[in-house]
């Protein structure tokens, strides 16, 4: 497979750019594609089977499953970092190695259901902490030390709507060129 072919697979939306200005409207637009991720994310990849569950979205790439696990891990991560930041004078955040979780025992063989059931919950949490948030909370900042680099709470919504969407891409890319 050639580089680009591969990259546009890895990258099938793109990677996130913040945009400039974040307006209210904006802000209201992601607030909604949060609120129904879960449900969307539910409703494509609950029929599928145990095989194609198991089939990885790219080559070298996780499968569905470890797909699944991951946005609902990340998610969690990230509404954790929103409550640090609300709380705390732009708090250096705690990374964690996504690739060790998604090759951990649960993320490889646990069911989806598992997962889509707490990005459900996280999401409603996260949806109902941000749709009460004023504009200079969404100012409030933290950084995150692999980068070293500081990103508004308005940025981080932007940049998981992008998280959220590219895995969601991931599978429906997959399960488009599969025909299932």
């Amino acid at each position: 497979m050639d580089k680009q072919t591969l990259e546009k697979l890895r990258y099938p939306i793109g990677t996130y750019q913040i945009p400039e200005p974040i307006t209210d409207a904006q802000i209201a637009e992601w607030i909604d594609i949060l609120e129904h991720l879960p449900a969307r994310l539910a409703a494509m990849v609950s029929p599928l089977t145990e095989d194609q569950l198991e089939t990885p979205y790219r080559p070298e790439g996780w499968t569905v499953r470890q797909v699944v696990h991951h946005v609902s891990d990340s998610h969690h991560h990230s509404y954790i970092r929103f409550k640090w930041a609300l709380t705390e004078d732009n708090p250096v955040i705690k990374p964690y190695l996504e690739k060790g979780w998604a090759n951990l025992f649960d993320a490889r063989t646990a069911p989806i259901q598992l997962s889509l059931n707490h990005l459900s919950a996280v999401h409603a949490k996260l949806v109902y902490l941000l749709k009460g948030l004023s504009r200079d909370d969404l100012q409030r900042k933290f950084t995150h030390p692999e980068h070293n680099e500081e990103s508004t709470l308005a940025e981080n919504i932007g940049r998981y709507v992008w998280h959220g969407t590219h895995h969601f891409a991931h599978i429906e890319n997959l399960i488009k060129r599969e025909g299932w």
